[in-house]
């Protein structure tokens, strides 16, 4: 035989596909501390989502393709009046989950935010309850939502354990297109072998670059990139269940797999079983709309905001001592362009922390950053790695996000160091954070809705046992009604 062929033998599907399609397909959600999470996620994603519908920037992202078109059982976006294609309304809840940065997040070698698949999720179980219901059957239950949001936290929480998509330029939603094509898959229906033949697609697919995060193009794409993964993972569902074919070996097979082609040669793995780790352990931002490794830095500045309000001017330095995945992400000098590039530079957020005492999601907009006197403490600021936190930031039995800050005067004198290692929504904090995330989850409520609806909608998300056993109509009914004080629908 000529030696100038391919073998052509198709192989059985890669392990990490197969282990991913069998957790899918048969794991039972049996942890209360996960679907109890997993509601409290559920309750902090949507008010993140109802507050970004105050932002131009965003709502401008919203809506039919085509202009005023209504789809039959289309999917509700919360807090607006829209009735979309799967496809789009995927696109435009994982669109407003993420614009402000402020869903939860996932740190480890590589970075996310897991939340950022309800788009998917909540976009396929609306459409197929609506279905549902004009053909004589059954709503979902929102049960199902919070079980399908364990299982892709699950999906791309491990996977990201391991596995630094960033070093090699990757976004993290291609983390999230892989675990919503898997979760799509499923509830549409997808037999085991299906959800493979989807999951392949979502790592054949091109990926998105990291450069729309950082310097020197950071910019909006990155509050728009979840929508755009979870809209594509939706779509693969719905092409894999019209019957379209898989590829076993898209991740390993040599030269022309994901491995060989974007990963550096290296092999993906999965480094512990899945089951429901991520969802138990989740980092919830709960203070501040402000990327996750500065969490704690900005906790720091407002802590010292009334040391040093009245002294502004005598500052002579600020000392920032950080963790390497701070550094590399959200460090910059240089002209800010907009607000994505604002709440990407750790400097920007604690010279806010510093002058104003907090951080709000309006904080990044051009009114406020044009105070000169951010530039001026920016200009002011060192930042030095603390190696004990990069270890730490690593470590299963810690993953602390480390910050402290130390300023000092002209006359010579200093502030006290403050150090905070752990923000308050993580897992060490959790029972400071939860009363806190329920306070932020009212309020992002209370701009949106009329005190009646908010009330209703707040008291069945307090309730575990109500919330899984409301139907996905009634509760996407309850939130998508526009609303009569809404600012921006």
């Amino acid at each position: 035989m000529s030696s100038n062929v391919d073998l052509n033998i198709r192989p059985d599907f890669d392990n990490l596909i197969s282990e991913i399609a069998n957790y899918v397909s048969s794991f039972e959600i049996e942890s209360d501390l996960a679907l109890d999470t997993a509601r409290n996620c559920l309750m902090d994603t949507i008010g993140c989502g109802l507050l970004a519908l105050q932002f131009p920037a965003c709502t401008k992202m919203l809506g039919p393709i085509v202009k005023d078109s209504k789809v039959p059982f289309g999917v509700r976006v919360p807090g607006t009046d829209y009735e979309l294609d799967p496809v789009k309304g995927a696109f435009d809840i994982g669109c407003i989950v993420r614009w402000l940065d402020y869903n939860d997040t996932w740190l480890a070698a590589e970075w996310g935010h897991p939340s950022d698949n309800l788009g998917a999720i909540l976009s396929v179980c609306d459409f197929i309850s609506q279905q549902n219901i004009a053909s004589g059957k059954a709503s979902l239950k929102m049960r199902t939502v919070l079980e399908s949001m364990i299982m892709a936290h699950e999906i791309q929480g491990v996977l990201a354990l391991e596995n630094s998509f960033n070093k090699v330029g990757l976004d993290h939603v291609v983390l999230v297109k892989v675990a919503s094509t898997a979760i799509a898959t499923k509830l549409m229906g997808g037999s085991i072998d299906q959800i493979k033949d989807a999951v392949s697609h979502a790592w054949v697919d091109g990926q998105s670059l990291r450069t729309y995060r950082h310097a020197p193009n950071a910019g909006t794409r990155k509050s728009w990139a979840a929508g755009d993964a979870t809209s594509r993972a939706v779509r693969l569902a719905m092409i894999t269940m019209s019957g379209e074919m898989g590829y076993p070996s898209v991740l390993s097979t040599p030269v022309w797999g994901f491995e060989d082609v974007l990963f550096d040669g290296k092999q993906i793995v999965l480094p512990q079983p899945l089951g429901t780790y991520v969802m138990e352990n989740v980092l919830f931002k709960i203070s501040f709309p402000a990327e996750f490794h500065a969490q704690t830095a900005v906790e720091a500045a407002v802590k010292l905001h009334n040391v040093v309000k009245d002294r502004i001017n005598e500052i002579k330095l600020i000392e920032i001592t950080t963790h390497e995945s701070a550094i590399r992400i959200i460090s910059k000098v240089g002209e800010l362009n907009n607000p994505a590039d604002r709440d990407h530079c750790l400097q920007y957020m604690v010279a806010i922390g510093l002058l104003k005492g907090n951080l709000i999601a309006e904080d990044y907009e051009d009114d406020v950053a044009e105070d000169p006197r951010i530039d001026i403490l920016r200009e002011k600021m060192t930042i030095n790695e603390d190696k004990k936190y990069s270890k730490d930031y690593l470590e299963a039995d810690k993953r602390s996000i480390a910050n402290r800050i130390k300023i000092s005067f002209i006359d010579g004198t200093t502030t006290d160091e403050i150090e905070v290692e752990y923000p308050i929504g993580h897992m060490r904090r959790r029972d400071e954070g939860i009363p806190v995330l329920e306070n932020k989850f009212k309020s992002n409520l209370a701009i949106t809705y009329d005190e009646d609806i908010a009330k209703r909608i707040f008291e069945l998300c307090m309730s575990q046992q109500e919330l899984e056993e409301a139907s996905v109509v009634d509760f996407q009914s309850l939130l998508s009604k526009k609303p009569n004080s809404c600012k921006k629908p």
